[in-house]
């Protein structure tokens, strides 16, 4: 495969499975070293072990997102580890599934704060370090030719519109996608380039986890409302974690340079229907 990230240091949140660690897993396979930040200690350990079998470095480190207080001294020991920051990916995220009349105040701060002031706090620290690690001369002038650091957002389809079961998440998603906007402006000037992806259905524990809440709502078997999304979708199937590695890889690449404030769908088409 292509090193197109050859020696890059890149923090991963949400990497001990699912999309997040198939993420992980691409960002090493083109040359990165990682940092695997996951709530799961066990899952982190994994990922990594993964990753050393490519025959590159990685660290575990095993972090709240939604505990902002533990999102610097993440930052501090992948510097400590690496010596600098090149890629933030911020793939954690939590789902909520319900009726919009039965939304309880703990479930919505969950979602948001997991989601949305999680994915928001890495983006200061991590940018705060990527700013740091920029030449005086790009700073002072606000240009340069090239990118000065990558960071990659994770919204959602369910970010693209309302979702009368998914109130709290699609609200999150719908967030992030403001938030990834104002950051690529605040970064630009020094040549940051801040994006995000939204996937569609990706068959992942989480997607599992949803297929079940519709159902129960819906009355329907086991696998119908995961289903009737992937008749939805003009390519016919579903995606795999691997397709939406390979956006968030050329996003984080040099071929991505010229991009930044967009959100990009891996949806399979689904968001045209």
């Amino acid at each position: 495969m292509e090193q197109r990230l050859d020696g890059k240091i890149a923090i991963v949140t949400g990497s001990g499975r699912g999309i997040g660690k198939a993420v992980a897993l691409r960002l090493a396979e083109e040359g990165a070293n990682v940092v695997v930040a996951d709530i799961d200690a066990a899952t982190a350990e994994q990922t990594a072990e993964e990753i050393r079998a490519l025959n590159r470095r990685a660290l575990p480190r095993t972090i709240d997102v939604a505990s902002v207080t533990e999102v610097q001294p993440m930052v501090d020991r992948a510097v400590a580890e690496f010596a600098r920051i090149d890629i933030l990916v911020n793939a954690a995220g939590v789902a909520q599934t319900g009726l919009f009349l039965d939304l309880t105040e703990p479930q919505w701060d969950h979602v948001l704060d997991v989601n949305l002031k999680g994915t928001t706090f890495c983006v200061q620290a991590v940018g705060g370090q990527m700013i740091r690690q920029v030449p005086e001369q790009v700073s002072a002038t606000g240009h340069a030719d090239r990118s000065y650091g990558k960071i990659v957002n994770f919204s959602s389809i369910s970010g693209r519109h309302g979702r009368a079961t998914q109130v709290a998440y699609a609200a999150s998603k719908a967030a992030i996608i403001s938030v990834t906007q104002s950051a690529a402006l605040a970064f630009a000037r020094y040549n940051i380039n801040v994006n995000a992806v939204c996937p569609g259905v990706i068959p992942t524990p989480m997607w599992e986890q949803i297929d079940r809440d519709r159902n129960r709502i819906s009355g329907l078997a086991p696998g119908q409302s995961l289903k009737s999304f992937i008749e939805r979708i003009p390519l016919k199937r579903a995606g795999s974690v691997e397709d939406v590695a390979g956006v968030v890889a050329f996003l984080c690449s040099p071929d991505s340079d010229y991009m930044t404030g967009q959100t990009l769908n891996v949806d399979g088409g689904f968001e045209m229907t």
